[in-house]
């Protein structure tokens, strides 16, 4: 008897596996990332984390990588078929941009490839299919993408704890910051020097980070994130700093104690880990963390936290 925690992650590879499929069916035309979300049904925002904690790959780069894959094998099946022809053929906006990826994947150009001269040395190109019809042989999608992601880093193991819980709604003062979002502690410090004189810390006081952008679809150098610091509501604010008002609602809240650099390892094993089997999905409502201690106290210098991720019932 199949027991629902296997039913439910079995629920989830099949959403996944029906955004593969849309892939492979669509590849060679002009889409945005947010039809594979779309064709999953799973909020946009999210479904980047948990296609990358599924396949071990964003939803771009498996856009990218079965394109060229379709390319190489074209490439190789078609001598009398033009480059620019292949590469319009196979989704790419123009050969040029066709070329550059090509290299930068397979190691050689596309003139080489199809000569047989690829570079033995580049271990990349046993990651995708030379001959386009493998894609389809039979057996599941969700285990093709995973034999990609087999070859990557496995997802860190981190000790945790996860309720669903109801958050209330928070008035929040923030600070925003526009860049990659391991910058934002410069935000902290400046909402941090604003609310300190106002006697706006006390021991109910919560610190968030709130990072607004999917960052498979938003370059690094425009991704938004707020540093939060909450207050009343109707706190008068003034300069660059702003008030908005943070959705309540129900929360899977995982709790971590991390290093540094383990918070995209703790948001993989929140959305790829736990949410499968849990019987909830992500919402659209903004997700959050909640920092619960100075790390610089910590003996270890880690920080406590608590990462708030908006759901709904599968």
């Amino acid at each position: 008897m199949v027991s629902r925690e296997d039913y439910l992650r079995k629920e989830y590879e099949a959403r996944i596996n029906r955004a593969i499929d849309f892939v492979y069916n669509n590849y060679q035309d002009d889409f945005e990332l947010t039809a594979l979300a779309d064709a999953a049904n799973f909020s946009r925002f999210h479904f980047h984390r948990l296609f990358q904690a599924y396949t071990g790959e964003t939803p771009a780069e498996f856009v990218r990588r079965h394109r060229l894959a379709q390319a190489a094998g074209r490439l190789r099946n078609n001598p009398d078929q033009s480059i620019s022809d292949i590469a319009l053929g196979c989704g790419f906006s123009g050969s040029s941009v066709f070329a550059r990826q090509f290299k930068d994947y397979y190691g050689v150009s596309a003139s080489q490839w199809r000569r047989g001269n690829q570079s033995q040395s580049d271990s990349k190109q046993d990651q995708a299919p030379g001959n386009p019809r493998q894609a389809r042989v039979d057996g599941n999608l969700y285990d093709k993408a995973m034999l990609h992601s087999s070859r990557r880093e496995p997802m860190k193991k981190l000790d945790y704890s996860v309720e669903i819980k109801e958050l209330p709604e928070l008035t929040v003062a923030y600070a925003r910051h526009i860049g990659p979002y391991n910058g934002i502690g410069e935000a902290f410090e400046r909402v941090s020097r604003w609310a300190g004189p106002r006697g706006l810390f006390n021991q109910h006081t919560k610190i968030l980070g709130i990072y607004h952008d999917d960052p498979d679809t938003t370059p690094e150098s425009k991704r938004r994130s707020s540093a939060c610091v909450s207050v009343p509501p109707g706190t008068s604010v003034d300069g660059d700093i702003g008030l908005m008002t943070v959705p309540g609602g129900k929360f899977a809240v995982g709790h971590f104690t991390l290093d540094q650099s383990e918070f995209g390892a703790a948001w993989d094993a929140l959305m790829g880990e736990w949410l499968p089997s849990s019987g909830w999905q992500p919402d659209d409502r903004m997700c959050y963390e909640i920092y619960l201690n100075d790390h610089e106290q910590h003996p270890e210098h880690k920080f406590i936290v608590d990462i708030c991720q908006p759901v709904k019932p599968l």
